[in-house]
């Protein structure tokens, strides 16, 4: 560990060969100057000149020196930001001495889903014991990005050496862009394909429910008042009229005819990040497009996603305001490259399954294998574009916001 450290302060030390280039010749132009000066011009105040030359940077590396193990810097900002909204970064620099450390050098990096920047800020603690300063950048890119420094020197007060800080900086700040979720049309074909499903077995499973009331003789449902949460689905309009407020069946076994929707953002370790990011915005839009509509036409699912840890999740959505909670949760999590989901430890009972991956390769066909009820399969991919190497329906999003078969 202590050598990865060594090994990034070198890195972060050594400059390219333009700015030496740079440094060098700045370095013979000022020796030239003094010599033209001291022997062609004033000799005493030539002399003057070249020992002031001499000491100042000697003076500015000492300064640079102990100030690479006095400064604390800090970062934060607000964890989600919309999409062509900017984010407000606020950068904080402390020293822990007395002594003025001159100026400190900071480079911030940003992931990229955030729009490039490149500015370097350079903040001069002479005076004062500790600076703060805030700047902004641009969110591009719908998904989870970090925001980070990438630099930060000690360079004395002159500003022509510097050194990277003994103190490890501040870890990356983990940012949510909230992208735009679609509107998708009832006449889509994937929602009416699921409606379809779930309503026949609303059907069967109402029969069996009916059946077993026949045989204790007391034939019907029981009834509660609607409480925050319950499922849409189990609410019996008619008697809700009458009552003139809203009345829930609660003898309705309604998660066993959920649709089950998995989120898979797979990420190739060797794809380029910037097209990465594209295509995972894109399947979060279709996914969400896809359970806002079934929740508010009343139909609850389940989303399988990747939660904070790794761990495979499962959650029924059965609430109009449910799916922008679970999108921020998804958008606060990293992907991790190289990494399908799993659904061998999922149990519950499905009606039919929705898969979308941002990469439908043989290895999603394993996926909807374990599925047991896996003959409502379909896939959701990201675009016209995108293989398919299962033989299971693949559906992808237009610029209609449809759903339509590749």
């Amino acid at each position: 560990m202590e050598n990865k450290k060594k090994q990034r302060r070198v890195v972060l030390l050594g400059p390219n060969f333009a700015e030496s280039f740079k440094t060098v010749l700045a370095i013979l132009a000022t020796a030239f100057l003094l010599y033209i000066f001291t022997f062609y011009v004033d000799g005493e105040m030539g002399v003057i000149l070249i020992a002031f030359t001499v000491f100042a940077p000697l003076v500015s590396l000492l300064f640079a020196i102990y100030g690479r193990k006095r400064v604390k810097v800090g970062i934060n900002c607000d964890g989600y930001v919309k999409k062509g909204s900017t984010l407000t970064v606020n950068v904080t620099i402390e020293k822990t001495g007395f002594f003025p450390l001159g100026i400190i050098e900071i480079t911030p990096r940003a992931s990229e889903i955030f729009a490039p920047d490149d500015k370097v800020y350079r903040i001069s603690l002479v005076r004062s014991r500790s600076k703060s300063f805030s700047y902004s950048i641009k969110a591009v890119t719908g998904g989870n990005g970090e925001i980070a420094l990438d630099t930060v020197y000690s360079c004395g007060f002159l500003g022509l050496i510097r050194f990277a800080l003994t103190e490890e900086l501040p870890s990356p700040v983990s940012v949510g862009v909230i992208p735009e979720i679609p509107q998708i049309k009832t006449s889509s074909q994937l929602f009416r394909n699921i409606a379809d499903v779930v309503f026949t077995s609303d059907e069967e499973e109402e029969s069996d429910t009916t059946l077993m009331f026949s045989a204790n003789t007391s034939p019907g449902y029981e009834h509660r008042e609607y409480v925050q949460g319950d499922s849409l689905k189990r609410i019996n309009w008619k008697l809700s009229t009458k009552k003139n407020k809203l009345m829930v069946r609660l003898d309705e076994a309604a998660a066993s005819v959920q649709p089950m929707i998995v989120l898979d953002l797979y990420r190739n370790s060797t794809s380029a990040p910037e097209t990465a990011i594209l295509r995972e915005e894109q399947l979060i839009c279709s996914v969400f497009g896809l359970l806002t509509l079934l929740v508010k036409q009343g139909i609850a699912s389940t989303l399988i996603y990747r939660g904070a840890n790794g761990e495979v999740t499962a959650e029924s959505v059965d609430n109009p305001e449910y799916p922008q909670q679970l999108l921020l949760k998804i958008l606060a999590v990293k992907v991790i490259p190289d990494k399908h989901i799993r659904l061998e430890n999922y149990s519950g009972s499905i009606c039919a399954c929705v898969i979308a991956s941002t990469d439908c390769s043989e290895e999603i066909g394993a996926i909807a294998d374990s599925v047991r009820e896996n003959d409502n399969v379909s896939l959701i991919g990201v675009s016209r574009d995108s293989r398919n190497l299962t033989d299971l329906p693949m559906w992808y999003l237009d610029g209609d916001n449809n759903f339509k078969l590749v």
